[in-house]
């Protein structure tokens, strides 16, 4: 499993360093798909304890998300959520009962977890075109704030990890993830704002911000490995897929990601 882990890595972070410094068509396509085969790993996860999720129209939802985040047009997302949410319902007024309420309520809520949330990478990345000069060279903003969303997770991840498996006696949420540990958390927290802290160096960043950003990256990311943990927990199922190997799907590998963009996204908007 570890060596599993570790070459998908190896695959992994330069395809996502090429992918997200180059932005434009690619990084749109790229979070694209990855937002529909977590759409798709939802609906099967659902189907585990027999919900039917509206898989078609979720489907071409999340697409719509996509596209209008790629066009910076939020009014038009708005739109969107209206329109999937008058539809979803119509449903099960036209269905006579066989999509029944819980099944619009599980529809709606997948297709805003992941159709929302994947869309603020794209609304991250393209947030502003402005270059920064690096010790690597010129790197867009928007590809800057998304490292520090990514470099922060990955760090909080890491030390959640270690600090847990070699200190963890404390249990944190049982009931959702019988793995996870306080000790650990607080180590996931102080590897979010050294991650944060080092790129907010190299980007010339005030130590302030890169202090909160940490602390609120490290905090959102657990919220979002937990939410995730809690939906497999209550659909019964280990991973969300096996599209990464090592790693599980999509939504295992990206469930704390999904929760950190959006901070940095608002924290870039108000103080950058």
């Amino acid at each position: 499993m570890l060596f599993k882990r570790i070459l998908t890595a190896i695959i992994g972070i330069p395809v996502a360093v090429y992918v997200i410094n180059y932005g434009q068509w690619v990084f749109a396509l790229a979070v694209s798909l990855l937002a529909l085969i977590g759409w798709h790993e939802y609906c099967k996860a659902m189907r585990k304890k027999e919900i039917k999720t509206g898989f078609g129209s979720g489907f071409i939802s999340i697409a719509l998300f996509m596209a209008c985040a790629w066009l910076g047009n939020a009014e038009e997302m708005m739109f969107v959520l209206f329109l999937i949410t008058f539809i979803t319902l119509l449903n099960i007024v036209a269905s006579q009962q066989r999509f029944t309420l819980q099944d619009a309520a599980f529809t709606l809520l997948g297709i805003n977890y992941i159709g929302i949330l994947f869309s603020y990478l794209l609304l991250l990345r393209y947030s502003d075109s402005v270059a920064l000069l690096t010790p690597w060279g010129s790197l867009a903003q928007g590809a800057a704030y998304m490292w520090l969303a990514f470099i922060g997770t990955w760090s909080s991840d890491t030390l959640a990890y270690f600090v847990g498996s070699q200190l963890g006696r404390h249990k944190l949420c049982p009931a959702i993830s019988p793995g996870k540990t306080v000790e650990g958390a607080v180590g996931g927290l102080l590897g979010s704002i050294i991650g944060t802290t080092v790129f907010s160096a190299v980007l010339k960043l005030p130590l302030v911000h890169a202090i909160m950003l940490g602390i609120l990256v490290g905090l959102a990311a657990q919220l979002g490995d937990l939410t995730e943990s809690s939906i497999k927990r209550f659909a019964g199922v280990k991973d969300s897929g096996q599209l990464l190997p090592g790693h599980g799907g999509v939504l295992d590998r990206f469930d704390s990601i999904l929760f950190a963009v959006p901070v940095v996204y608002y924290y870039a908007r108000v103080f950058f």
